[in-house]
């Protein structure tokens, strides 16, 4: 699929729809679903492109699980327009649910077949044939670390051995768009990192990759961008006043720089004109002592980070530690806290 190639400048646009259709990975534009009285989704807009990962964050009720249950096709929307890899889930849904793989928050399935069952039927609704199915599903089942359960009833795995042949199910037809609904949850430490990794690769090859997690430190290391939803609506940066929620592994942000000499450190970034605060370890109405310190200031990724590396240590500042500063994704979670009052 390629994408439409723009019209002449000054010309009329494409009629409505038409981007929609041509764009890959996710696109929602002013999609409403209400349960009676319950306005569960109340004019959600945001896309998610291929080859990244995109966080969904907000508070428990505020639409994150009905949002991800449209998109797999498995709700209706009452209003609005979605496309998922460039098909419409309520006018094409099998081809959109061939794109789409679907990992809920709770495995559910047929206690009686083994997990190598399991994949085996899934791949049987997707029509893949019987060969094709059996090496798909014995490579999943190495790739999550289950092919020593291969053969045992689903109903005997643990929670987190549930939660990883989930996952398998869900990429049995090598979907190009991962729907994923609190992956981690019953995942061992071990576990996690795994998944972690393997989401990055899956989208490094290209994917579209939602992800809904309440555990916000992990889902700042794997992800790309970020989708903040709130009663029902997605929510800006600027209404967060966090900046841009796009690029949160590797790019601009704030960062925690330390010295060996707080008072050096602070009189630098000073005379070159960066922009800095003190980090929670220091009191900001004491003026800088000759001791160890930190502060918190915006660098731009990677490379911003090496730059001041090389002029701090050029300028004979004790540097000690340079790290991007934890908890980002907590603290623009935190301003959706109006969803408690």
């Amino acid at each position: 699929m390629t994408d439409t190639p723009a019209p002449p400048e000054g010309s009329p646009g494409p009629p409505p729809g038409t981007e929609l259709v041509t764009r890959p990975g996710i696109v929602v534009r002013d999609v409403h679903r209400a349960f009676g009285s319950v306005q569960a989704l109340d004019g959600v807009t945001f896309s998610a492109r291929s080859g990244a990962v995109t966080a969904l964050v907000g508070p428990n009720g505020s639409g994150k699980t009905t949002l991800l249950l449209v998109l797999a096709g498995l709700l209706v929307p009452d209003a609005g327009e979605v496309r998922v890899g460039g098909h419409d889930p309520v006018t094409d849904g099998p081809a959109a649910r061939a794109a789409t793989g679907w990992m809920p928050d709770a495995f559910g399935t047929w206690d009686s077949l083994t997990a190598r069952e399991v994949l085996h039927t899934f791949a049987a609704a997707y029509r893949i044939d019987a060969a094709t199915a059996r090496t798909r599903a014995a490579e999943l089942l190495a790739t999550v670390h289950l092919s020593e359960y291969a053969d045992r009833p689903a109903s005997v795995l643990s929670r987190g051995q549930k939660q990883r042949l989930g996952l398998a199910r869900a990429l049995v037809h090598d979907p190009q768009v991962l729907l994923l609904d609190e992956p981690a949850s019953g995942l061992d430490p071990r576990s996690r990192v795994d998944l972690r990794v393997l989401l990055r690769r899956l989208a490094d090859e290209g994917r579209t990759v939602i992800v809904s997690s309440h555990i916000l430190s992990e889902l700042e290391e794997m992800s790309d961008d970020v989708v903040f939803v709130s009663r029902g609506r997605t929510v800006t940066s600027d209404e967060l006043g966090t900046g841009t929620v796009r690029g949160v592994a590797g790019a601009s942000g704030t960062w925690h720089v330390r010295a060996l000499s707080y008072a050096a450190l602070v009189s630098w970034l000073t005379s070159v004109g960066a922009s800095w605060r003190p980090d929670d370890e220091q009191d900001p109405h004491q003026p800088p002592r000759e001791q160890p310190g930190g502060v918190l200031l915006t660098v731009d990724g990677d490379d911003g980070a090496a730059k001041l590396v090389r002029d701090a240590v050029a300028a004979g500042v004790p540097l000690v530690s340079l790290a991007p500063a934890a908890g980002a994704l907590e603290r623009a979670y935190l301003a959706l806290e109006e969803e408690r009052r």
